[in-house]
């Protein structure tokens, strides 16, 4: 059964900004959703790109979390990593660290995040090999705020 998207009526919701229509997206486009959009429209929508918010620019080289998921590198059990070898663990981590501060200044209690994405990807992620495999586990945005209590799906997992 998919997760239903956090409604409008519930008040400010936390979305990737590459969902909202923002070219962030690391190979410098965006994935705008529909249902985004009408939270922007509402005022609703709080804007997040942890990759940039974390001090890389877009475009940027894919990144993949290896070692784990997001948890992982929240415990210093894993990284993220470029496809060269670049450790970007510790962008990733102040990202995330940026989104979690606006959702508690806005009081967000839900959040639509971009599938699959090292920050943002919630319940499945690529597995590190840079092969377009993918293997159960959460981003490094979607891990931190789900510890936090904030209720997360994915522009997949809209309804």
């Amino acid at each position: 059964m998919k997760k239903k998207a956090p409604s409008p009526a519930d008040g400010p919701v936390l979305v990737s900004a590459c969902l909202a229509g923002r070219a962030c997206r690391f190979d410098g486009s965006a994935d705008p959703d529909d249902r985004v959009a009408r939270l922007v429209a509402e005022g609703r929508a709080v804007l997040v790109c942890p990759e940039e918010d974390g001090g890389l620019g877009t475009p940027r080289p894919p990144a993949e979390i290896v070692g784990g998921d997001g948890h992982d590198v929240l415990a210093g059990e894993a990284r993220v990593v470029t496809a060269a070898g670049v450790d970007v663990t510790d962008e990733y981590l102040r990202g995330a660290r940026v989104a979690l501060e606006r959702a508690r200044r806005r009081g967000v209690t839900g959040a639509i995040l971009k599938a699959r994405s090292p920050s943002c990807g919630k319940g499945r992620i690529y597995d590190g090999s840079f092969s377009r495999k993918q293997s159960e586990g959460d981003g490094v945005t979607a891990a931190l705020l789900s510890q936090e209590g904030i209720d997360i799906v994915t522009d997949e997992d809209q309804g």
